[in-house]
């Protein structure tokens, strides 16, 4: 199956595609784009079965909305914030399920004292966020990696602007010491 190439025509006959519900289009836009998706994701999720569930939801919602996207813009970034939104649609509905964890899953994350070396890995860190509970690693993410204010946050979760500062400040202070605690 070939590769959607950089050339805005393909990507643009590709969707052309999927909003007519081509399934060859749709595999061939899934494929293609799975990968990226799959590492916004991880950024949400502790576990790599919840990411999957979460990148295939938001790929339902691209297929259901393809008529909606609009090509002037970057297709990257649409698709980073319906897999953002997806995810943050799967925290709010598990979030109660998480509360009770977080304590066990604390008391498990394991004291790594490997050598430090100077450049943490993708891998490393991610893994670092993963083991953040999941109110502190979803704040964590938006402002951090995706760049929402805390007032956009407060709005997406439902919270309050002090109470999104307050989790950032925590997530932050959660993975200083994790890092110490590697090195």
């Amino acid at each position: 199956m070939p590769i959607i190439k950089d050339s805005k025509n393909s990507l643009e006959s590709v969707l052309e595609g999927c909003r007519s519900g081509d399934a060859k289009s749709q595999e061939l836009l899934y494929k293609q784009f799975y990968g990226y998706a799959m590492s916004v994701c991880l950024r949400y999720t502790r576990t790599r079965d919840e990411a999957i569930e979460i990148v295939n939801d938001g790929f339902i919602k691209i297929f259901k909305n393809a008529d909606k996207i609009d090509l002037t813009k970057s297709f990257k970034n649409w698709l980073r914030r319906i897999m953002v939104n997806t995810a943050l649609d799967y925290y709010r509905q598990n979030h109660k399920h998480y509360d009770q964890d977080d304590i066990e899953f604390a008391e498990n994350i394991s004291d790594r004292s490997d050598d430090a070396s100077a450049n943490l890995a993708y891998e490393e860190l991610l893994e670092m966020i993963q083991r953040l509970s999941p109110t502190y690693r979803t704040v964590f993410n938006l402002f951090v990696i995706d760049g929402y204010s805390h007032e956009e946050i407060a709005k997406m979760l439902g919270v309050s602007v002090s109470a999104s500062k307050s989790n950032l400040a925590r997530a932050r202070v959660n993975l200083r010491e994790m890092l110490s605690n590697k090195r």
